[in-house]
C-alpha cells in the first residue's frame, strides 16, 4: 500500500522557520524472520508528541530482502529551534492488514531530526524494543533540504534487445534510478513499473525532483540500473549504466542511447558486447506545484458517494448486519461516510454531494438499478452537507430491496463523464478547476470487475480519483489488483493505467481507530493524486486575482 503521509507535517513551535526535508531509509543485515524466503521489509516513522510516539508514514515493503533500499521517501518539516524525537522501526510485512502487531520486528532507532539532518548519512546499528543492540544490522539515513518552487524531471526511458534471463517466457524489465551518497554507496531514488514479457520495454514516465538527482552539480553521476523482476525478490541484474543531468538534457537533441552493462559477465566472456541498450525518449522540465497551490488557485474538489447495496450486506432489519441503522452505534457505512466527508467538504464550496447506490431494487418497480441517486431525484440528486448524505441514506434504506450482484462500472463512468466535462473545461483554457472523488463503499468481491478494470483505466487520464473502503468482513483480496502501488492496472485489453487513481482500504483495520485517522489514510493519497494528473496536463495551478484598493468614496 501507499505511503500513508497526506503531506508535509511539522513538529514543533509555531511561527518559526520550517525548513521541508527528505529522508531515505535503507538498511544492511536485517534478521531473516521467514522460514523458506527472506524477510519482506518496511521502514516506519514515528514523531514523538505529547510523551508519545505516533505513526507518521511507511515506506513500501520491500520482498524476499534482508540488505533494503527503501524507494519512498519520508517528507517531514524540520524545526532547527526545536528537539524533533523520532523514532524508525523496521518490521517483516508478511500479510495485507494495516496492523504492525502481527508482523515481525526486526529492530528500530531513536534519535532527533537534527542528529539525522546534521550527520546525513546518518548510520547506526538497530536496537531490539528493549535497547539491546543489534550489531549486524545497520540503519542509514539520508537528509535532503526540499526547496520551495523547485524543478522537476519528468522522464521516460526505453531499452532495446536486453538479455532475456527467464527461462520460461522473457524477461520482466524493470528500471531503478540511484544517486551517489557521501559515503560512497548508491541511494535509490526511483524504481519504474515491471514491464512483463518484453525484451524492448518502454516504461511509464516518472517525475524526479532535478534537486535529488544532481543537487547543484549537473555533472554528478547518476546509475541506472536494468533488473529482471522475479516474485520472490531475487531480482536479477541485466546491466547498469551512468550518466549525468547534464548528458541526459542533451540527449534528447542527439538521441543518445547507453549500452547496459554486466560487469560480472563482462569479466568471464571475452566476446561481450552490452546486454542491450537504453535511450531517454522524453525529458521535459517543469516546476513543481504543491497540492495546496491547487487549492490556493481555486481548485474545487468534489466528491462523490456510491454506496452498496447488495444482498449480502445481510437483512438491514436483523441488528448486527451492515446496513442496520442504529443511531447510537453507527453501521460502518455511515462512519466512513462522515469520516471521509468532514475532511473533504472543506474543499467544496456548495457543500452539495451527489449520493448514489447501486446493486438494490429501487421504488416504483422495484428494478435492479446499479446508478440510481439515494434521494430517487435523478435531476438533483444532491445532498446539503454530510449530515443530508447521511440523512439522505438513512431515508432511502426504508424505501429500497437490496439485491446484487456488486457492480460498480456504471457509478465510475458516472462520475467520470462529469470529470471528462472538467477537462474539456481544461482545454477551453479555463484551467486547473474542478477535481472529482469517488468514494466507494462496498462489502464484497466485485462481480464486474473486467468492467471495473476498464473504467479504471479509462478514468486515470481525468481529473478523479477513486477511493474503496471495504465494510464487513468478506475477503478483499483481489481488490488489491485495482490499487497501482504494487504493479501496473491493465484493462481487458491489456492498455495501462496512465496513473494510480485507486486508493483501496478495509474497514476492519481502522475499526478500533478514530475517524481520523481513517480519513487520514483513506485520503493519504489524494494530494499527490491531484498534483499528478496536473503535472501530466501541464497545466500550473490558477492565478487568483488579486483584491484590489477600495473604490473611491462618491
Amino acid at each position: 500500500m501507499a505511503s500513508h503521509q497526506p503531506g508535509y507535517l511539522g513538529y514543533g513551535a509555531a511561527n518559526q522557520l520550517v525548513q521541508k526535508v527528505e529522508l531515505r531509509v535503507s538498511c544492511k543485515n536485517l534478521l531473516n524472520k521467514d522460514v523458506t524466503s527472506k524477510s519482506d521489509p518496511c521502514a516506519v516513522l514515528y514523531f514523538k508528541e505529547g510523551g508519545k510516539f505516533r505513526e507518521f508514514a511507511r515506506t513500501e515493503n520491500v520482498k524476499n530482502e534482508l540488505d533494503p533500499k527503501f524507494v519512498t521517501p519520508f517528507n517531514v518539516e524540520y524545526h532547527f529551534e526545536a528537539v524533533q524525537n523520532i523514532r524508525i522501526r523496521i518490521y517483516d510485512v508478511d500479510n495485507s492488514t494495516e496492523e504492525l502487531s502481527d508482523d515481525d520486528f526486526l529492530g528500530q532507532i531513536e534519535c532527533s531530526l537534527g542528529q539525522v539532518v546534521s550527520s546525513s548519512p546518518y548510520t547506526k546499528p538497530l536496537q531490539k524494543k528493549s535497547g539491546e543492540v543489534l550489531t549486524n544490522s545497520i540503519i542509514v539515513i539520508t537528509a535532503e533540504e526540499v526547496k520551495e518552487g523547485c524543478e522537476l524531471a519528468m522522464m521516460r526511458f526505453r531499452a532495446k534487445k536486453l538479455d532475456n534471463k527467464d527461462f520460461m517466457g522473457k524477461s520482466d524489465p524493470f528500471l531503478e534510478v540511484s544517486v551517489p551518497q557521501a559515503d560512497g554507496n548508491w541511494q535509490v531514488i526511483h524504481r519504474t513499473e515491471v514491464v512483463k514479457d518484453n525484451l524492448n520495454p518502454e516504461w511509464r514516465p516518472f517525475t524526479v525532483r532535478v534537486q535529488t538527482l544532481c543537487g547543484n552539480d549537473p555533472s554528478r553521476p547518476i546509475r541506472f540500473s536494468v533488473f529482471d523482476w522475479d516474485g520472490d525478490g531475487s531480482h536479477d541484474l541485466i546491466g547498469n549504466f551512468t550518466s549525468t543531468y547534464e548528458e541526459l538534457k542533451k540527449a534528447i537533441d542527439s538521441e543518445v542511447t547507453w549500452p547496459c552493462i554486466n560487469e560480472k559477465k563482462k569479466e568471464k566472456k571475452k566476446s561481450y558486447k552490452d546486454s542491450g541498450s537504453v535511450s531517454l525518449s522524453t525529458l521535459k522540465i517543469k516546476k513543481e506545484y504543491s497540492f495546496l497551490d491547487f487549492i490556493f488557485g481555486g481548485l474545487q474538489i468534489n466528491l462523490t458517494f456510491g454506496v452498496d447495496f447488495t444482498g449480502s450486506n445481510g437483512n438491514p432489519r436483523q441488528p448486527g448486519t451492515l446496513h442496520f441503522i442504529d443511531f447510537q452505534n453507527p453501521n460502518e457505512y455511515m462512519q466512513a461516510i462522515r469520516a471521509v466527508g468532514n475532511v473533504l467538504q472543506d474543499y467544496d464550496s456548495d457543500k452539495l454531494f451527489p449520493a448514489l447506490g447501486f446493486g438494490a431494487g429501487i421504488p416504483p418497480n422495484n428494478q435492479v438499478s446499479f446508478e440510481f441517486p439515494l434521494n430517487f431525484n435523478p435531476q438533483n440528486p444532491f445532498c446539503a452537507g454530510i449530515q443530508g448524505v447521511l440523512d439522505t441514506y438513512v431515508n432511502c434504506m426504508q424505501h429500497i430491496q437490496l439485491y446484487g450482484p456488486t457492480n460498480v462500472a456504471p457509478i465510475i463512468h458516472h462520475v467520470a463523464r462529469f470529470a471528462a466535462q472538467a477537462q474539456q473545461w481544461e482545454m477551453q483554457g479555463k484551467g486547473a478547476g474542478m477535481y472529482y472523488i469517488l468514494l466507494l463503499l462496498t462489502d464484497g468481491i466485485l462481480s464486474d470487475m473486467g468492467d471495473v478494470r476498464n473504467a479504471i483505466v479509462y478514468a486515470s487520464g481525468l481529473p478523479m480519483s477513486i477511493i474503496i473502503v471495504g465494510v464487513g468482513l468478506a475477503d478483499f483480496s483481489d481488490m488489491n489488483q485495482l490499487d497501482g502501488d504494487d504493479g501496473v492496472l491493465k484493462s481487458t485489453s491489456r492498455e495501462p493505467v496512465k496513473r494510480d487513481i485507486v486508493q483501496f482500504v478495509p474497514f476492519r483495520d481502522f475499526k478500533n481507530s478514530s475517524p481520523a485517522d481513517l480519513a487520514r489514510h483513506v485520503l493519504a493519497e489524494v494530494p499527490k493524486q491531484v498534483t499528478g494528473y496536473f503535472a501530466m496536463r501541464d497545466l500550473p495551478p490558477n492565478v487568483v486575482p488579486q483584491a484590489g484598493p477600495p473604490p473611491p468614496a462618491q
